[in-house]
């Protein structure tokens, strides 16, 4: 018998709103309407799987649920102040950081909530001004008091739960941070600040990832796009002014309020206070939304007393818009395909967007496609390793093995603890015949990833070719230690043990096999031969037959019953069994002959008889 292949690897009341309380729900409100036109971002670098989303969005669940519940917490803090701001209630400001606390745990930024009922209560439940912030009450100073002591408590929770030092990121992962000159990342940073403006004002361009080359850096002051960052600090300047110099004090309260929900939910995501894991991630949008949204509506507001013709059309063509947008969008998010081919407009430098793209193809069984994409992602990104890994695993399938050694041999340098190239390095010297080579990136994998029961299963294929049976027979056995439900591994026992002539080992193994995998057809199979050749006829058949009942179309199992029967003195039942093999497989190797012997030895006995 031959080995297997080798294995690649929920109700709270509102107060009662003032005309400011109900621009901040109409907000609200509108932020649904924006919510869905974003993406939640995630990261596709395991080269062994894909998330698979078909749900538009599911991916964002967390930044959902945070912006759910810094909504509640924001309101249930407006609950507080019912009787005034001279009679608040401490039990609603306690609830209000509790759901703070539930926000955080769904995504960091839903600390920042925190700073927003700051400015709320300062803003209009104090109804003070930037030029009266020094008479600020006794009852204020105790809520921030609050405040403050709340989110020091969550902020401390969250480094003891979290760990103390930060995390680690890469170059690709936000290049601005790893600038080495200040001036560069200043101005950078602020590009991207430009970048997640306009995706605000125009959520047109939407892609999965923003990283790897997707925005390349202004290294120099003449790169025209320098003039965005400069374009939005002077649109945030004139909303700053009319904020605090306008003689409207409900436009000063309204335009101070939009900004602070439009900038505090961002500041965990500005590179300020530490270095974030990517440059664009329109998933913190979210929240920032409810701002921007604020400020929309009071534009509305006000350019609606000059156009009153224009109002309601003006209104409904927004609405329909961003509506109809995020229609679009979730068609896209339908299927990793669309998903995937829309980013590509968007990102075409993004060697990760090529990944993806090229990694779809391949699971679609495209693989002269998918080649195509990798090699980009490989130009774009010559350090990808994932992508070369991958590459590797499909120039080996079509024989193309000294460009999958290199590709292989160039991931594990620029990775060395990159246990799945190793693996696959160590398949591909194999294929080579470099079996001490191949040995070596087996044992290389193993290191690096302790529990890897597909690479000890590897290994014992190696020994195997090179007669070291104990070897082979140790490596499967720790494979299937570490994973019980290994059926290559085990089946591999079994025929090994077969081959060399352990057939009482073998059926041990083949039943301790199946007490674990008990309708594995291919383990039936080995342990039916098995006790075939100790003439255990009835033992044998009865594996054959349940073999047969779960597969009833494997050739070679019609073929081996046959000879099971044959050898029994059953010939009818070998007869039927050798034509139901050739009918699946005519060239199956030893049956015809077989099949010739029975039909000599079935006229013999007719002769005999007549």
């Amino acid at each position: 018998m031959v080995l297997s292949e080798p294995y690649w690897d929920h109700h709270i009341p509102l107060p009662k709103l003032g005309p400011l309380q109900s621009r901040l729900v109409t907000a609200f409100v509108a932020l649904v309407c924006f919510i869905n036109s974003y993406d939640g971002d995630f990261v596709f670098d395991d080269s062994e799987a894909i998330i698979n989303n078909k749900v538009a969005g599911i991916v964002g669940r967390a930044d959902l649920l945070c912006a759910l519940f810094f909504q509640l917490s924001f309101l249930v803090y407006c609950k507080a102040f019912q009787g005034g701001d001279k009679k608040f209630s401490v039990l609603w400001i306690f609830g209000s950081i509790l759901l703070c606390a539930v926000a955080m745990l769904c995504k960091e930024q839903g600390i920042t909530v925190l700073g927003v009922n700051a400015a709320y209560d300062i803003l209009m439940v104090c109804n003070l001004n930037i030029y009266e912030l020094a008479h600020q009450l006794s009852g204020l100073l105790m809520r921030l008091a609050l405040l403050f002591l709340g989110g020091s408590f969550l902020l401390y929770a969250r480094w003891r739960i979290m760990g103390t030092g930060p995390p680690s990121f890469t170059e690709v992962d936000n290049p601005a941070s790893f600038a080495e000159n200040v001036i560069l990342r200043i101005v950078n940073y602020n590009y991207y600040y430009s970048l997640n403006a306009w995706l605000l004002l125009c959520p047109w361009w939407l892609c999965f990832d923003w990283s790897m080359g997707c925005v390349p850096l202004i290294k120099s002051a003449t790169d025209w796009r320098i003039v965005w960052p400069l374009l939005l600090w002077c649109c945030l300047m004139g909303l700053v002014y009319q904020a605090l110099c306008s003689q409207d004090s409900n436009k000063r309260r309204t335009l101070t309020f939009g900004l602070v929900l439009l900038v505090i939910p961002f500041l965990p995501a500005s590179n300020l206070f530490f270095r974030v894991g990517f440059v664009i991630a329109e998933r913190v949008l979210y929240l920032s939304s409810a701002g921007y949204c604020l400020i929309l509506a009071y534009a509305v507001g006000f350019c609606s007393c000059h156009w009153k013709k224009h109002k309601v059309s003006a209104t409904l063509t927004l609405l329909c818009v961003n509506v109809a947008r995020s229609a679009q969008r979730s068609q896209q998010w339908r299927s990793e395909q669309s998903l995937f081919a829309s980013a590509l407009s968007v990102c075409p430098l993004n060697a990760k967007v090529h990944y993806n793209v090229g990694k779809n193809l391949a699971d679609r069984g495209n693989q002269s496609a998918a080649v195509k994409y990798y090699r980009e992602a490989v130009r774009l990104h010559p350090k990808y390793v994932h992508a070369m890994n991958n590459l590797g695993n499909i120039l080996k399938e079509r024989n193309e093995l000294k460009e999958a050694e290199v590709l292989l041999s160039a991931a594990v340098n620029i990775q060395p603890d990159f246990a799945a190239a190793w693996m696959n390095l160590g398949i591909v010297q194999n294929s080579l015949k470099k079996f001490d080579k191949a040995e070596q990136s087996y044992w290389n994998a193993i290191r690096f990833r302790k529990k890897y029961p597909d690479c000890y299963y590897n290994l014992g294929r190696l020994y195997a070719d090179l007669n070291r049976s104990i070897d082979a027979l140790n490596a499967w056995r720790n494979a299937t230690m570490l994973k019980p439900d290994h059926s290559l591994a085990w089946n591999n026992m079994v025929i090994l043990l077969d081959n060399t002539g352990n057939l009482a080992q073998a059926e041990l193994i083949g039943k301790e096999a199946l007490k674990i995998l008990p309708k594995d057809h291919t383990i039936m199979f080995s342990l039916a031969n098995v006790l075939g050749k100790q003439e255990k006829y009835k033992e044998s058949e009865g594996f054959f037959l349940n073999a047969l009942k779960i597969n009833p179309n494997v050739a070679s199992c019609h073929g081996n019953l046959a000879v099971l029967y044959h050898r029994w003195g059953k010939l009818d039942l070998a007869k039927r069994h050798y034509e139901l093999s050739l009918r699946l497989d005519p060239s199956a190797p030893g049956t015809k002959e077989n099949y010739n012997m029975l039909k000599r030895k079935l006229e013999l006995r007719q002769r005999t008889v007549g």
